[in-house]
């Protein structure tokens, strides 16, 4: 059985029992002292068995203080302290929230608009929708949304509810000066994310040689690189050298408005070619999609990504052990009271 204390450095009381021994010693000898002749003669001649052991209660109380230190160290038996390994890669999600996404559509019966169809397929994505989709569970995912700006919202994690609920929270730029889109920078913060993120473990494992077998990027947009610090093909070098896949998923039309009646485009609509050569170049691939409702079979294809092996922590349980100490010392304390408080009364 593997057990541990949850308070090791408690045991460091346990220092008090010789100062109690030595302290119940000199108060016994001085009581000794005070006896009267007669009684000092009774001692002398061997006294009764009460006399003898007048010394009983303070065993007693000691393994009963003795008990109390260890119940309050907490012993617990570990239960399910161990590690699996689980296929799994580094996924970073990287949505477009520039102000072309804020271009109204249908989605599944529903009037929206583009990122709030796109925050719904991408939330199945991660969690599974009892369907084509399966969910990641495992996996290692971040998200990154841009618009004239790359941030990040959530860095690499397995722990995919807070990831979703911070996915859900995403609108919209609302500000002119942050509606651009700037897909080059956005690259280059996933792929420092997952360069990162594959340096943290290999320190946590010890394996200089470690490297994740599958790192990707999987990036939604409905425009062209109008802003930011890199171009989508510097992004594409960077990805290529650390061994990075980048997948693009391209929603055409670009934003629209109403005009008299008439629907007229008035921002840039992706470019295939481009794109397909920047996903091409690091080996992952580019989609075209011309309608929102065509992105779960794009994201299911997504889905069957490569895997890799990484090493996760089960959940560790524990089983108190601490209440036998606690009864015993309970029981200890109430009989040393006890016994001092009558039989041995006039002798300790």
């Amino acid at each position: 059985m593997d057990w541990q204390l949850a308070y090791p450095a408690v045991l460091v009381c346990l220092i008090m029992l010789p100062l109690y021994w030595i302290v119940a010693w000199i108060r016994d000898r001085r009581r000794s002292a005070s006896i009267s002749p007669v009684a000092s003669r009774v001692l002398a001649a061997g006294g009764s068995l009460r006399t003898r052991t007048r010394w009983l209660p303070v065993l007693i109380k000691s393994l009963a203080i003795g008990a109390m230190i260890v119940a309050l160290a907490r012993p617990q038996e570990v239960i399910g302290n161990s590690t699996s390994e689980r296929d799994a890669i580094a996924l970073e999600l990287v949505v477009d929230r520039s102000g072309s996404m804020d271009d109204a559509v249908k989605f599944k019966g529903v009037r929206t608009n583009r990122l709030e169809a796109v925050k719904s397929v991408v939330e199945s994505f991660v969690l599974g929708d009892g369907k084509s989709l399966k969910g990641r569970e495992g996996d290692l995912l971040g998200l990154i949304v841009f618009g004239t700006y790359a941030d990040t919202l959530m860095p690499l994690t397995q722990s995919h509810l807070p990831l979703v609920e911070a996915l859900r929270k995403v609108q919209v730029a609302d500000d002119n000066r942050e509606k651009a889109t700037s897909i080059g920078d956005a690259i280059i913060l996933a792929c420092a994310r997952l360069k990162a993120s594959e340096d943290a473990i290999k320190n946590e494992t010890d394996d200089p040689d470690f490297t994740l077998k599958s790192k990707a990027i999987v990036l939604l947009t409905d425009g062209e690189n109008s802003a930011g610090q890199y171009t989508p093909a510097q992004g594409a070098q960077l990805a290529a050298d650390w061994g990075i896949k980048v997948y693009i998923i391209g929603i055409q039309g670009g934003a629209t408005q109403v005009f008299g009646g008439m629907r007229i485009n008035i921002g840039q609509e992706v470019n295939d070619q481009r794109m397909s050569e920047v996903a091409e170049y690091t080996g992952g691939k580019y989609w075209g999609v011309q309608e929102v409702a065509d992105l779960e079979d794009v994201y299911a294809q997504i889905d069957e990504l490569e895997r890799t092996t990484i090493t996760v922590n089960d959940t560790t349980t524990y089983r108190e052990l601490y209440p036998p100490f606690a009864i015993a010392s309970l029981i200890g304390l109430s009989a040393a009271y006890l016994l001092g408080a009558s039989v041995y009364r006039s002798v300790v």
